[in-house]
This record gives structure tokens, sequence and C-alpha cells, in this order.
């Protein structure tokens, strides 16, 4: 999918929460600046020099995106720290600094702040290069953490594997009330399927195929994070009790009408919205960071991944997960088909 940071937050956002990527631009731009605080800073004027603009350029870029560079890191020094900071400017012998020693307050910029302007500075033509320089480093840093296969990246989660195991559970639950209670032909599996993908979310399996671009044979539930795979799972012991009532009721297996109704009812009790809710979010805003893929049905959920979400997933924990599920493939394998 196609970003442009200069008018998408959602798309900075998810770059500047990205420590990983973060510190691949870093060594790749090699910026220099002021070290404070055991931070990379830097002042207006040096931020105008590097993208070849007018101060006045950064000032007025710092006004309109104020509250967003007070996230990443933009601030106003005053008293004993901006005393600090004119010593460390001293002490460090940073070239073509102005600042006098008795300024009352300093803004600064750390390195987080600094690529913020940058993306949404239209002006400069260091900033354009900067921008593609970051979107194709963000790109480089998950393809390597995942081998590039960003589709399997829902496996690196420490919650995956007993999520995926106890699934298939529930599932043949699901599958042997439908075989048993429901007077259908075959095409009920994949029919019901569908509508609890539809009903959590908002995409029957062969459009997730699409948007994700899984190959014939790529097994969509492997791909799933396992709040997803918990939600599916719920919903199939769930949907299977409530089949298994209405046939011992009836005395005869139900037609497709009584089962639609069944399930009609299930997704609509009030316990599922905040959980759907939570559920659709996670997957929409992790699937657009993590693996470029775009669900346009779930647009309205999408937020800027955390630092702590880039963790989970890029982090050292998840190497050693997938290392270990890889050593393991045929064991978890035969696990899951014993059920």
């Amino acid at each position: 999918m196609d970003k442009d940071l200069t008018s998408s937050n959602l798309d900075r956002q998810n770059i500047l929460n990205n420590e990983f990527a973060l510190e691949e631009i870093k060594k790749s731009a090699n910026i220099k600046g002021i070290i404070f605080e055991e931070k990379i800073t830097f002042t207006k004027g040096m931020i105008a020099v590097f993208y070849d603009v007018d101060i006045r350029t950064i000032e007025r870029y710092t006004t309109k995106f104020s509250d967003e560079l007070k996230i990443n890191g933009y601030e106003i020094l005053k008293g004993k720290r901006l005393k600090h900071y004119i010593y460390e400017i001293e002490l460090q012998k940073v070239p073509d600094i102005n600042v006098g020693k008795n300024t009352p307050q300093l803004a600064i910029y750390d390195f987080k702040a600094f690529l913020n302007i940058g993306m949404v500075l239209v002006e400069s033509e260091n900033a354009r290069v900067l921008r593609q320089l970051m979107l194709d480093i963000v790109i480089d840093t998950i393809n390597q953490k995942t081998g590039g296969a960003t589709k399997y990246i829902n496996q690196r989660d420490v919650d995956f594997l007993e999520s995926f195991l106890e699934e298939e559970n529930y599932r043949k639950e699901f599958t042997d009330a439908l075989r048993d209670y429901v007077d259908m032909d075959k095409f009920k599996y994949a029919r019901y399927t569908d509508m609890i993908y539809q009903s959590i979310f908002k995409e029957k399996a062969k459009e997730y195929r699409k948007i994700l671009k899984l190959k014939s044979k790529d097994k969509v539930r492997e791909t799933f994070y396992s709040e997803i795979l918990d939600l599916i799972s719920s919903y199939e012991y769930g949907l299977a009790v409530n089949i298994k009532i209405a046939y011992e009721k009836m005395g005869r297996k139900l037609d497709v009408w009584e089962t639609d109704k069944i399930f009609r009812v299930f997704e609509n009790l009030p316990h599922w919205k905040p959980l759907i809710n939570k559920g659709r979010s996670k997957m929409a805003s992790r699937d657009l960071a993590l693996r470029d893929a775009f669900h346009k049905q779930l647009e309205k959920y999408i937020k800027p991944l955390d630092a702590k979400e880039y963790d989970r997933f890029l982090g050292s924990d998840g190497d050693e997960i997938e290392k270990l599920m890889k050593e393991n493939s045929e064991v978890l394998r035969r696990l899951k088909e014993r059920g």
C-alpha cells in the first residue's frame, strides 16, 4: 500500500513508534546532533540547515504540528536543563550553533521529532529523500525480522501457540455440530465459517486471502493473531452448544433458516461488542503496520501501533518463539491433528 507521510498521521506514527526501524534509520542517515540526556537532539537552526529551508519554515511547521511533535520528542528547555544543554553544546564543540548563554528558553527536537518534521515538510527535497529512505527501511526491517514471510508474523507472538493448538478442539466441536444437527449439504461448513469471519472482521475467507496475498497452500487460520483465534474459538464452541440445544429441543435436524436464526441471535449478544471491536482494531492496525495489508472494511478501527506492539512481534522474544516453532513444526502438526 502506497503511503504518503505528508498527509497521514497514522503512517507517520507507525514509523515513529517502531524503535527497530528508527535504529536502522539513524544508522543509515548518519545524522549528527547534540547528545543530551543520552539522546541525540537538534535545535530549530540545525533542522533548518539539514532540510535546507528557512528557520521560519521550521517554526511554522512546529506550530502547525505542535501536538504531534510534543508526543514525539519536541520540547522547550528552561532553567537548569537549558543551562545543561548549552554546556553540552560547548563541550561537544558543535559548530554553527547560535545559542546565547542568556537565552531564557530553547526549543529542541530529539531524533523522532527531527524525523517527524521531515515527514510533513513539503518544501524540502532533503525531506522528500529522507521520507523515502524511512519507508524503505521500515519495509526492510520487518522483512529481515520475518525472513520476508510477514504473513506469518502473527506466529512470533508468545500467545499464538496456545491459541493455535486449542482452536482445533473448538473447531471440531463446531464441525461435528454442523454434521450431526444441521440438515444441509457439505457447503454448510464453508458457509458458517464465512459467517463467523464476517461477524468478527467483516471479511469472508476469500477476501481475507486476497488482502494478505495468500497462496492456495497457505492456511488462513495460521495467519490469524491470537486474539482473533480466541474469538473464532468462542464463536465456534458457543454456536455448537446452541445448535445442539435446539436440535435436542426439536428432536430433529435444523434447516438453514433455523440455523441462521441461531447464528444471528448469538452474534448479537451484547458481550461480543467490546471483544470484537478490540479484535478488529488489533487485526487491522497490525496488518497495516506489519504486513502492509489494508483492510478497507476495518478502516475506522485502525490505530498506530505502539512501541510495545512492535517489540511483541519484532523483538527478541519473537525471535525465540519463531525459532522454536520452526524446530518443532512436525511435533506441533501432530499435536494439532490429535486435538
